[in-house]
C-alpha cells in the first residue's frame, strides 16, 4: 500500500458574485515510504494549493474540496479538525515557502520548536528545549544554544529554512511536504538545503514531496516527476526518463528553457512563449495550446486524456514530441 495515494483531487475558489476557479483539476499520484516524488511547474499552476489541500490548510470558506487523499488508507479530506490536527506535524509535515513569514515574529526560535515536541510528543518545556537544541544541531545551524533564545529576524534566511526544517522534523514524520523551500535563498544556501533535505530522507525513510519550478532540484532530488499546468497533471515519468525523453511539449520546453554550462556563447535560451495564464479551459481543450508548438486540431476539440506510456509513465497530449528528439 502507497503511503500517500491522491485521487482526483479538486480544488475549486468561489467568490460571491465571480465565476468558479479551478485551481486543481483531479490531481492524482501516489507517494511510496521512503520515496522522493516532485510536483513541478510554473507559478499558478496548481502545485502550492495541492500540498495545502492535503495538509488540511485551505481557508474553509470560499472553497470547495473534493476527490480522495489516502494517508496510510484514511482519508485525510473526511477527518474532523481535531484528529487532522493531530496527524499534522507529527505524521505529515510541511515545510513552506517563505521562512520569515512562517515562524512567528515575537516568539524565540527554540519555543518554536519545542512547542511541537510538547504538542504532539508530551514533553515538559525543558525536556522539550534540550531536544530542541539537538534537532537545531542536526540540522547545520552553528551554536545551537545561542540560536534557542533568539527571534526569527535576528538570524539569516539559510537558519530561517533550517529552524523550519527542525520544526517539521522535530516528530520524525513518515511524510514530509516541502513547498519550494529554496526559493527565497542564494544559490550556495540552496545547495546546502537540499543535500540536507537528501541526506534526511536517506537517513530516515521518510517520504518526501518537492514543490518546486526549479527542475536543477528535480534533477538531484527526485525519484518520481509530476509536471502540472493549468492544474492538470500532464506528463508523469521517473527523473531520468524524464530529462532524457520528456514527451509533452510543456515539459520539453521547461527543459529547454534551462541555460547550460555546454551550450556555445551568445546562444538564446528556447523560451516558451507567452504566460501561465495564456490559456483556455480543460473543458474545451488542452489549456496548454495556446503556447503550444505542437498545437494540431484535436487539441482544441477536447481535453486529451492521461494515457499510460511504453516506459512506465503518463502522459496527457494529442501531439507529443517525438521520441527521437531530446532536450537541447
Amino acid at each position: 500500500m502507497s503511503l500517500l495515494d491522491v485521487r482526483d483531487l479538486s480544488v475549486v475558489f468561489q467568490r460571491r458574485g465571480e465565476r468558479p476557479f479551478t485551481a486543481v483539476d483531479k490531481v492524482s499520484f501516489t507517494v511510496e515510504p521512503g520515496q522522493t516524488v516532485g510536483l513541478v511547474g510554473e507559478s499558478g499552476c496548481g502545485k502550492s494549493v495541492t500540498s495545502l489541500a492535503i495538509m488540511g490548510l485551505l481557508p474553509k470558506r470560499g472553497n470547495k474540496v473534493g476527490g480522495e487523499v489516502l494517508f496510510d488508507g484514511t482519508d485525510l479530506l473526511k477527518l474532523r479538525p481535531n484528529d487532522m490536527r493531530d496527524r499534522r506535524g507529527r505524521e505529515i509535515s510541511m515545510i513552506f515557502q517563505d521562512p520569515l513569514s512562517s515562524l512567528n515574529p515575537v516568539i524565540p526560535i527554540g519555543v518554536q520548536v519545542a512547542e511541537v515536541l510538547e504538542r504532539h510528543q508530551g514533553r515538559d518545556r525543558k525536556q522539550a528545549l534540550r531536544e530542541a537544541r539537538d534537532l537545531l544541531d542536526a540540522v547545520g545551524i552553528p551554536d545551537p544554544q545561542r540560536r534557542l533564545s533568539e527571534y526569527p529576524h535576528q538570524i539569516s534566511g539559510g537558519m530561517r529554512q533550517r529552524a523550519l526544517i527542525a520544526i517539521a522534523l522535530a516528530c520524525k514524520p513518515r511524510l514530509l511536504i516541502a513547498d519550494e523551500p529554496t526559493t527565497a535563498l542564494d544559490v550556495t544556501i540552496q545547495a546546502q538545503i537540499l543535500t540536507l533535505l537528501k541526506q534526511l530522507v536517506d537517513d530516515t525513510g521518510t517520504a518526501l514531496v518537492m514543490i518546486t519550478h526549479d527542475l536543477g532540484v528535480v534533477a538531484g532530488l527526485c525519484d518520481t516527476v509530476n509536471v502540472l499546468y493549468g492544474g492538470k497533471v500532464v506528463e508523469r515519468a521517473r527523473r531520468h526518463e524524464l530529462f532524457a525523453h520528456a514527451r509533452h511539449p510543456y515539459t520539453h520546453g521547461l527543459l529547454n528553457s534551462v541555460p547550460r554550462l555546454d551550450s556555445p556563447r551568445g546562444e538564446r535560451l528556447h523560451a516558451i512563449r507567452g504566460s501561465v495564464s495564456d490559456n483556455i479551459p480543460w473543458t474545451e481543450g488542452c489549456a496548454f495550446a495556446p503556447r503550444c508548438d505542437n498545437v494540431v486540431d484535436a487539441c482544441l476539440e477536447g481535453p486529451p486524456p492521461l494515457e499510460p506510456t511504453a516506459t512506465g509513465g503518463d502522459l496527457r497530449c494529442n501531439n507529443p514530441v517525438s521520441e527521437e528528439v531530446t532536450v537541447r
